[in-house]
């Protein structure tokens, strides 16, 4: 069974190790790494400046966090005035454990549950990756809003409607992952 709850100081290390073991499987599948920023994600958890969330499996291990914010965190050089002025939540700093269960997708609907709870229109997100654009698209059925210019690298922002998602209790119990 797994859950989400909002991330506390206590979780730092475990995020830090969490985002460690993640970047070493990116690496391997030669899809980037990010373990040189394990430690600043992890300090955010319990930082009332970063609404960090975990998902934890019933045995208290923490194999995946995300952070939502609000249209004030959608960047300028991303999104227009109008995208921008949409009730929405932005899906930022995602990780997970290396596994087989697609928890990343529990997260995301978890996501677009939660942001439809609050009345919000959309949920939104990027990545740097071309590769992971892709899988968002074709396993979680993001649409793809744009491809962005930041610094010389592609972003790539992609956006769903945020939607109760009643198949959320089975997946949560670890059903159909």
């Amino acid at each position: 069974m797994y859950q989400m709850r909002e991330a506390t100081a206590a979780d730092a290390g475990p995020i830090a190790e969490m985002v460690r073991a993640r970047s070493a499987w990116l690496s391997a599948r030669g899809l980037g790494q990010c373990a040189d920023m394990a430690d600043e994600y992890g300090s955010q958890a319990g930082n009332p400046a970063f609404p960090v969330w975990v998902l934890e499996h019933e045995t208290g291990g923490v194999v995946g966090c995300t952070s939502h914010y609000g249209n004030e965190a959608l960047p300028e050089w991303a999104f227009t005035d109008e995208e921008r002025a949409e009730p929405s939540l932005f899906l930022a700093t995602t990780f997970t454990v290396p596994n087989a269960h697609r928890l990343g997708r529990l997260i995301a609907w978890w996501s677009l549950n939660r942001a439809a709870g609050q009345g919000l229109t959309w949920v939104r997100r990027g990545t740097g990756q071309e590769r992971l654009s892709r899988y968002y698209q074709e396993a979680q059925g993001w649409e793809p809003l744009r491809v962005a210019d930041r610094r010389g690298a592609k972003v790539y922002f992609l956006q769903r409607e945020a939607r109760p998602m009643p198949e959320l209790a089975d997946l949560m119990t670890g059903y159909r992952l």
